[in-house]
């Protein structure tokens, strides 16, 4: 009998509502901005939770085993044997620190692009790549929730063998259900569409699955290297919008689903032609998401909820989790009044990123946690033990 989390559903309520709603009646933008964006990060930092479970499987921990009957019980060990630990990916922090660099590279790049290149064709190689990914993210999103709502069949296994390389098409056969057929045809088809009339609306949809698929699927190891990565983004952030006229030039000359638009009027524009919008990039969304949901499964380590099977819905104390986001919607409130206020572009994470550090920092100072706070990692238990031997040499 399961119980769900009602502000989970509250949140998917809230993201199809608004995207709905926006369409029919005028929302004012900040309301819709803050509501959406509070949403879309309550929603993925819960389902990031799952990450818990790979993570616990890649260390080498197995699920507690369901009695069986005898005579299977031994077939099932030898199949268990061949089975492998999941790889699994987090940031180091190297990679954090590059980070900045690599976004600067090709932040800098599209602004050349945009410059010398016919921007037509530019935007058109742009939303090629952008279609395809799109496809990805709309399935991995709508799979699942066609397989929950839909009829039985949906769930489905299939098993396809495939002959490409293992480092182009992964292992072989390919597993998926009935409803990610549905789902990739439903993807196709919206990108597609998506493609020919660049509305808007479907504008949302793709950049909304990226940041829940982003933030679900993504770790970023320890508070420490999420810590580095924000900083990082923080400097990036505030020179490309002030410094130059890149970031801006960049973030209104691409025509792809990088930033979610929110409508200030349904009336169009009397000289364009065009509605007005206000728009927040999915970086904005997706950098501090990532941080939240480290945060969150933080707190269900804490908590010591269990990782077989993850329960999303499960209900835990979150003081992190809470103080995070409350920081990040206080961040984001400020952003928008300083651009209301000044009438200029602002850098969002120059707020976001002071108010989510900021945020858990008090929270664990208040607790006394600092220290559990800085030892939490998420990275495989390997790298840790030669850390340890390293340190005992240096010792």
């Amino acid at each position: 009998n399961m119980t769900y989390n009602p502000l989970i559903l509250l949140s998917y309520a809230s993201i199809a509502g608004l995207w709905v709603g926006s369409q029919v009646i005028e929302i004012p933008y900040v309301v819709h901005l803050m509501l959406l964006v509070t949403s879309i990060l309550y929603a993925a930092c819960h389902w990031s939770l799952t990450l818990r479970e790979e993570q616990a499987l890649a260390r080498g921990e197995s699920p507690p085993k369901e009695e069986k009957d005898d005579d299977t019980a031994g077939d099932d060990d030898e199949e268990e044997e061949e089975e492998e630990r999941p790889q699994y990916e987090t940031l180091t922090s190297k990679d954090a620190m590059q980070f900045p660099l690599l976004g600067s590279a090709s932040l800098f790049g599209l602004y050349c692009a945009f410059k010398f290149f016919d921007k037509e064709t530019v935007n058109l190689i742009i939303s090629i790549y952008f279609c395809l990914v799109g496809v990805a993210a709309l399935t991995a999103t709508m799979g699942p929730t066609l397989e929950s709502v839909g009829p039985k069949f949906l769930s489905k296994e299939i098993k396809l063998k495939h002959f490409l390389p293992e480092s182009i098409g992964g292992k072989s056969p390919w597993i998926f259900n009935v409803s990610d057929i549905f789902a990739l045809m439903g993807g196709i088809a919206f990108n597609a569409a998506y493609f020919q009339s660049k509305h808007w609306t479907m504008n949302n949809v793709l950049g909304i699955c990226f940041c829940l698929q982003g933030i679900e699927r993504f770790s970023l190891g320890t508070y420490k290297i999420g810590a580095i990565l924000l900083v990082g983004l923080f400097f990036y952030d505030i020179f490309w919008v002030f410094g130059t006229d890149v970031m801006v030039t960049v973030a209104k000359s691409l025509d792809g689903p990088i930033k979610i638009l929110f409508p200030r009027s349904l009336v169009p524009d009397a000289t364009t032609g065009k509605l007005e919008m206000s728009l927040l990039g999915l970086g904005d969304i997706v950098i501090p998401g990532f941080f939240l949901a480290l945060l969150l499964r933080f707190d269900a380590h804490n908590a010591n909820v269990n990782y077989f099977p993850t329960n999303v819905h499960v209900s835990f104390p979150k003081p992190y989790f809470h103080s995070a986001l409350v920081g990040y919607v206080l961040g984001l409130a400020t952003t928008l009044y300083v651009m209301i206020v000044f009438e200029a572009a602002q850098p969002a994470l120059l707020y976001l990123v002071p108010a989510c550090l900021g945020s858990s920092l008090l929270c664990a100072a208040v607790r006394g946690e600092m220290k559990a706070l800085f030892d939490y990692s998420e990275e495989e238990e390997e790298e840790e033990e030669s850390k340890d031997e390293a340190d005992k040499k240096n010792d």
